[in-house]
């Protein structure tokens, strides 16, 4: 399955304040014609298809090179889809969409019988979000559809946080793109399973576990975020993920860092560095200053160095607290466990 050209419509968020739906109008068209369509959100791009649809959302794998055991969150524009969707919505479910819906928190509810069971990968359950970024919005809306939306890249990539990163894995493997600009968090939506007594963070993400323990009190958080031996239940979580063409590193000290750079140089490496200082021996840096900035920029520095060749990233560790639990997470995966 391919498509000669990948269409880009370009829609900012001015533009949604302005209320200019006309914009939407073909891509919306195209979703309900089981067509896949890439679209901005807060966090990164997600790939959309109709999540009633199994010929829709089948679409999704083939395009990504996904494994089909892997489940889809599904994301809505208006609270008021749930009940379609969900068997039940607690009590706690309402008190954090109260403070975190419209936002990045992914929430798994016990699902009806209505989703493509390709979305469920066969699971009694589902994630759902309801994402703030306005054309994400904008977007749901105009369809009138549940749509499920992993990030629009290939399977075991950096996850895209602009429309030229999801040209660069699906260009001809989709039909369109709402190129809405570079996205806000860059790192994916927290997911939470409130299907248990008390509730459990499968994955971290821009809303932290301290933010959610503020609403609802203490949470209980998925083994396999504490040990690679057990086996994650989050969408987007069960295989190797956001790794670059390079190999990367974590490195734990930014004393450690000369070293590291002189040896991988030693060996021919081209070597690139994400750091809270420079590192003018590197031959590519990139320079954060604040934990959130390495988490806007974490996945499009490590597609950048992959554009300039480079074959060794290093990357300095930061603390777990806050959204460092969802940047340490994303980092652990992309270098494979590898340390310095």
């Amino acid at each position: 399955m391919s498509y000669k050209q990948t269409k880009i419509w370009n829609v900012d968020n001015d533009d949604m304040k302005k209320g200019e739906p006309l914009l939407l109008q073909e891509p919306t068209m195209w979703i309900r014609d089981n067509k896949l369509i890439a679209f901005p959100t807060e966090t990164v791009y997600g790939l959309g298809a109709n999540a009633l649809s199994d010929e829709a959302v089948s679409k999704i794998f083939y395009a990504k090179g996904r494994p089909s055991d892997n489940p889809l969150i599904v994301h809505i524009g208006e609270k008021e889809q749930l009940n379609e969707l969900v068997e039940d919505i607690p009590e706690v479910a309402h008190r954090l969409m109260q403070v975190f819906w419209p936002g990045a928190l992914t929430l798994i509810f016990k699902a009806k019988p209505v989703l493509s069971t390709n979305v469920t990968a066969g699971l009694e359950t589902v994630g759902i979000r309801m994402p703030s970024n306005p054309v994400a919005r904008g977007f749901l809306k105009a369809c009138q559809l549940p749509i499920a939306a992993p990030s629009a890249n290939q399977s075991g990539r950096p996850s895209p946080t602009t429309a030229a990163h999801v040209l660069q894995d699906l260009n001809g493997r989709i039909d369109g793109i709402i190129d809405g600009g570079k996205t806000g968090i860059g790192l994916e939506s927290t997911v939470l399973s409130i299907v248990e007594e008390t509730p459990v963070l499968y994955r971290p993400g821009g809303v932290t576990k301290e933010d959610i323990e503020e609403v609802i009190g203490p949470i209980d958080v998925d083994k396999a975020l504490l040990s690679t031996k057990e086996q994650p239940k989050s969408p987007g979580m069960k295989y190797t993920h956001y790794a670059p063409e390079a190999d990367v590193y974590i490195v734990e000290e930014p004393k450690q860092f000369h070293s590291a750079i002189q040896r991988a140089k030693a060996n021919g490496k081209r070597v690139g560095v994400v750091a809270s200082e420079l590192y003018k021996e590197a031959d590519e840096s990139f320079v954060v200053h604040s934990v959130q900035d390495l988490a806007q920029s974490f996945y499009y520095s490590l597609r950048l160095f992959d554009e300039k060749a480079v074959s060794v990233i290093l990357v300095e560790a930061v603390s777990t607290k806050g959204v460092g639990a969802a940047i340490m997470n994303r980092l652990e995966k992309a270098a494979g466990g590898k340390r310095i």
